[in-house]
């Protein structure tokens, strides 16, 4: 499947990550964590974060990619500005036949200007392709504006919680679902 999206002058593009989009795609990784979660995480921790230390767990995981994850890029006039990840649904170290959405990540330059729903429409596209009945994802508590993304997508919160720890504080997560085939 291919996204393309046509805005003024310029043509939004979604394809399947290559290991060469690994070096920008940590860029992306590391901006987007800095920029979304300022005032929800230490910002020591967000501050030590560094793209060039990010790329080998990338690359790591991306050659070692279970059966069914799938990752993204979205492109903009040929320049990579988003990613997306998803696959099976982990439930601990079990993966169940529901798809989940790993991570998502824009960079901030290009916020609020469709990628990110490019990225998620694909995203949801393959999944429902798949024959996965739902998609979950787990967004943090109190990062309003991505609620707010996935909300306007058709995703709900379904109740589930988990705390999930950065540098000795706690930030908790809410998980989200969308019934796929026909939503």
């Amino acid at each position: 499947m291919d996204e393309r999206l046509r805005t003024t002058s310029a043509t939004l593009h979604v394809r399947e990550m290559a290991l060469a989009d690994c070096p920008r795609v940590a860029e992306i990784r590391v901006r987007g964590w800095q920029t979304a979660y300022k005032g929800l995480m230490p910002q020591a921790y967000l501050d030590g974060l560094d793209p060039a230390e990010d790329v080998a767990r990338l690359r790591a995981r991306f050659e070692g990619a279970g059966e069914g994850v799938v990752s993204l890029v979205a492109e903009w006039d040929g320049d990579v500005v988003g990613w997306a990840c998803h696959g099976p649904y982990r439930d601990g170290e079990v993966r169940t036949a529901e798809a989940e959405l790993y991570a998502i990540y824009v960079d901030p330059d290009r916020l609020a200007s469709g990628v990110g729903r490019a990225l998620l429409r694909e995203s949801v596209a393959r999944c429902t392709a798949a024959g996965h009945g739902r998609m979950l994802l787990w967004v943090l508590r109190e990062n309003v504006s991505a609620r707010r993304f996935y909300e306007k997508a058709g995703f709900a919160p379904d109740g589930a919680e988990e705390p999930f720890e950065v540098d000795g504080v706690e930030v908790p997560e809410v998980r989200y679902a969308r019934v796929l085939g026909g939503s």
